[in-house]
C-alpha cells in the first residue's frame, strides 16, 4: 500500500511518469554519460524534495516514476531536472557539446500522465455520492445543501 507524503499542513500522494528524449534522438546516453546524468537527477530530485519511484535511462530518453510535493508543479519539475541535467553534461562533456550546439541537450517539451491507485470512475462515483440529492442526481457538479 502507498504511503503518504505529508508537509506541514498537507498530505499527499502526487506522482507522475515523465518522459523526456535528447534532441535529434541522438543515442548519447550511455555508459559514463548516462550514469553521470543518473546522480544529477538524483541530486536535483533530492534537492527539491522530490522522490524517484523508479527511472530509467535509454540511450536517447529518460523516464522516471516521480513522487512530488504540491508546491512544485509538473513544468517546474521537467524544468528543474532538464535544464540542470543538460547545462552540467554540455560542460562536462565535450563530446556532447559538438553534438548539441546551442546548449541544448534535450527536445522541447516532454510527456507526462499522473499516476494512482484508484481509476477515474470510482473518484467519480464518490463525488457523485457524496450528500445524495434527488433533484441533482444526474449533475456532473453537484452542490450540497
Amino acid at each position: 500500500m502507498d504511503t503518504y507524503r505529508q508537509g506541514s499542513h498537507t498530505r499527499y500522494n502526487l506522482k507522475i511518469h515523465l518522459v523526456f528524449v535528447t534532441k535529434y534522438r541522438k543515442q548519447v546516453l550511455y555508459g559514463d554519460i548516462a550514469k553521470r546524468l543518473r546522480s544529477l537527477i538524483r541530486e536535483i530530485c533530492l534537492s527539491n524534495d522530490i522522490q524517484i519511484v523508479k527511472g530509467h535511462v535509454s540511450k536517447d530518453h529518460v523516464h522516471l516514476l516521480l513522487s512530488y510535493p504540491p508546491r512544485l508543479s509538473v513544468s517546474k519539475i521537467s524544468q528543474y531536472i532538464k535544464g540542470k541535467s543538460s547545462r552540467k553534461l554540455l560542460q562536462e562533456y565535450t563530446e556532447l557539446r559538438r553534438q548539441f550546439w546551442g546548449q541544448h541537450l534535450w527536445a522541447r517539451g516532454y510527456f507526462a500522465v499522473s499516476t494512482g491507485n484508484i481509476t477515474d470512475k470510482v473518484i467519480e462515483e464518490y463525488i457523485a455520492n457524496q450528500d445524495k440529492m434527488d433533484d441533482m442526481k444526474d449533475d456532473d457538479f453537484q452542490i450540497s445543501e
